[in-house]
């Protein structure tokens, strides 16, 4: 289980993004608005089910760090790396998990306006950006700076950062060897609008980092992620309904605590059914919600709801990279210049699993 200290990997890792930490940094790390996301998993929630296997924790304040490092290593800009530093203050527990609970599948940034509101919120932090010269308006939108974010397909801070510990604590595939190899072969250039974007310098490294990517891809749009993003909203509406759970404490306590209590919960006798109030008929339903999430083990696919089953038929966004590689004639698209990658594109793309994914109900 998470445990909120950084991992061997993400220590290691650290050390790659940029090679001299930045001293002006120092004193925001130890703001409430930032230590706050140590709590939270990069992985929305998956740390929390048997159905994952993730190798290592790796939280929303390791994510935010390291975007804010990866910015200043390639622009010695502290506005931007603030900018980038801030981008997730407003990320709730389970992360996208929310976004899932408020109908956004599909693009999953329902939870961003908070962020803007959140930074100017926070008296400590103005004090501190003061000292550096800057406002609050100044960073409140890390959108603002291409290299900090961007477009999907196109390569930011954000994109790189999660990319790597995210497709190394799933499945492995980003070893710290992998990410020199790739993160070593970058340079800064500009995209087809004349805005910042990271290229590769070499096309045969671009094409390998591409494929890396796109098996994310695909594991992300498989019917075991959607089960555990669409099951976990389900299980934290259920929650609030019955009191389980406040909206304001998704913000306020971290994942652990949370978990914590919903276990104790579990554990917990509430009665003959026969008994049942309207109320503990709903903490039923969120407690069977609740541990079928927490045992779940193996996901069906189907064409169709199955009964006595939890089913989900979703469309989720499809997260991938199309990079730009430096040329004689300028940055070109990888899938621009190999008409393989351009194959593999279109099959990433027009893929989906089956209509459904199904997990068996947990029995109370």
């Amino acid at each position: 289980m998470p445990n909120g200290a950084p991992s061997k990997y993400a220590q290691k890792y650290r050390e790659i993004l940029c090679k001299e930490f930045p001293d002006f940094l120092n004193k925001y790390l130890s703001l409430k608005i930032l230590t706050r996301l140590k709590g939270i998993g990069l992985l929305c929630g998956t740390d929390w089910t048997p159905l994952f296997h993730n190798r290592f924790y790796y939280s929303r304040f390791d994510h935010s760090l390291n975007c804010a490092l990866i910015v200043w290593n390639w622009t010695r800009d502290k506005k931007k790396a603030l900018a980038a530093l801030l981008h997730d203050v407003s990320t709730p527990a389970f992360s996208h998990v929310i976004d899932f609970k408020n109908g956004d599948a599909l693009k999953q940034e329902s939870t961003e306006n908070k962020n803007a509101a959140m930074i100017h919120a926070d008296k400590d932090l103005a004090a501190l950006l003061a000292q550096d010269g800057l406002l609050p308006s100044d960073v409140d939108d890390y959108h603002k700076f291409s290299i900090c974010d961007n477009e999907v397909p196109q390569l930011s801070a954000d994109r790189l950062e999660y990319m790597f510990p995210s497709g190394a604590a799933l499945e492995a595939w980003f070893s710290i060897r992998d990410v020199k190899r790739f993160y070593n072969d970058l340079l800064l250039a500009k995209d087809e609008n004349g805005r910042d974007e990271f290229a590769f310098k070499t096309k045969r490294i671009a094409y390998k980092y591409y494929k890396r990517i796109l098996r994310i891809g695909y594991f992300l749009q498989k019917n075991k992620d959607k089960i555990a993003m669409e099951l976990m909203a389900q299980v934290v509406n259920a929650a609030i309904e019955c009191g389980a759970l406040t909206e304001d404490e998704l913000w306020l306590l971290s994942e652990r605590e949370i978990i914590e209590r919903w276990d104790g919960m579990l554990d917990e006798s509430f009665g003959q059914e026969e008994n049942c109030s309207q109320g503990q008929d709903a903490r039923r339903d969120f407690l069977r919600l609740y541990k079928t999430y927490r045992t779940m083990k193996k996901v069906s696919g189907s064409d169709s709801p199955l009964e006595g089953y939890f089913c989900v038929k979703l469309t989720v966004k499809r997260r991938y990279i199309n990079p730009l590689v430096m040329t004689k004639d300028g940055a070109k698209r990888i899938a621009e210049l190999s008409k393989r990658a351009q194959k593999e594109k279109e099959k990433f793309l027009a893929w989906n699993d089956t209509p459904y994914a199904c997990v068996k109900l947990a029995d109370l």
